[in-house]
């Protein structure tokens, strides 16, 4: 096994028995397709991420339980599709420094593909699946808890969720103010393809606008509609302004 790797068993807080499975994991399927023998038996890491994404959904959803024991099934939804979310994924692949161990085609790589936010997302679910494979459950779940749900700055328990759709608190606001219903817009893209930022401009009729930045449409969405919110909460007159 190569020095890299070894470095990334110690980002992982895993040694690995059996390595294939970690190097299975981080091949991408660009290589596959470049280096695929005559006897089809190159594989790429697309059926590990597929069982990474279930295990990680089980057992983001038995932490949250076990966290908050009387939150209702909505809240649970909420905080688990930030957990499970691809925005989230990325961040976390980016601690690992994920990218710089990732096998790619010559086209992946030309293309900044160890920077791309769902190959990063979907190569850590293969991870996952790959350390569940090896070590068992307990091993990676270990691994999901200390490195996905704990270091996530989640609400403590008793305290409102940090995590919310502002989107659809807006829209039952502005309906019961009888203001016009919020209208989106994408002002502005920032960055390359592979690592863009949004800029999105929510307004509500002609009197109040603000705007959100975020690593996706929807994230700076969220962000701008959470802006309207507060300015509709302040005691100031609702008078034409941008918040940016």
């Amino acid at each position: 096994m190569s020095a890299d790797l070894q470095d990334l068993e110690q980002k992982l807080g895993s040694a690995f028995h059996d390595r294939e499975l970690l190097v299975r994991a981080l091949t991408h399927k660009s290589l596959s397709f470049e280096r695929k023998p005559a006897d089809d038996t190159f594989v790429d890491n697309e059926q590990l991420e597929f069982l990474g994404d279930s295990i990680l959904g089980f057992v983001v959803s038995e932490s949250l339980i076990r966290r908050y024991p009387d939150y209702a099934e909505g809240r649970l939804s909420k905080l688990k599709a930030h957990l499970v979310s691809a925005a989230h994924l990325y961040r976390v692949a980016q601690s690992l420094e994920l990218g710089r161990f990732l096998q790619l085609g010559r086209g992946e790589e030309m293309s900044g593909g160890r920077e791309k936010r769902a190959l990063l997302a979907n190569a850590l679910e293969a991870v996952i699946a790959a350390i569940y494979l090896d070590a068992g459950l307990d091993a990676a779940r270990e691994f999901i808890v200390s490195r996905l749900v704990e270091p996530s700055g989640l609400p403590e328990r008793g305290m409102d969720d940090e995590i919310n759709d502002y989107k659809t608190a807006l829209q039952e606001r502005t309906q019961a103010l009888g203001l016009a219903m919020p209208r989106y817009l994408i002002a502005k893209e920032n960055g390359p393809d592979h690592a863009k930022t949004f800029v999105v401009e929510v307004r509500v009729g002609s009197s109040v606008a603000s705007r959100g930045e975020g690593p996706s449409k929807k994230s700076a969405g969220q962000m701008a509609a959470k802006a309207v919110l507060e300015l509709l909460a302040s005691e100031a007159p609702i008078t034409a302004r941008v918040r940016s």
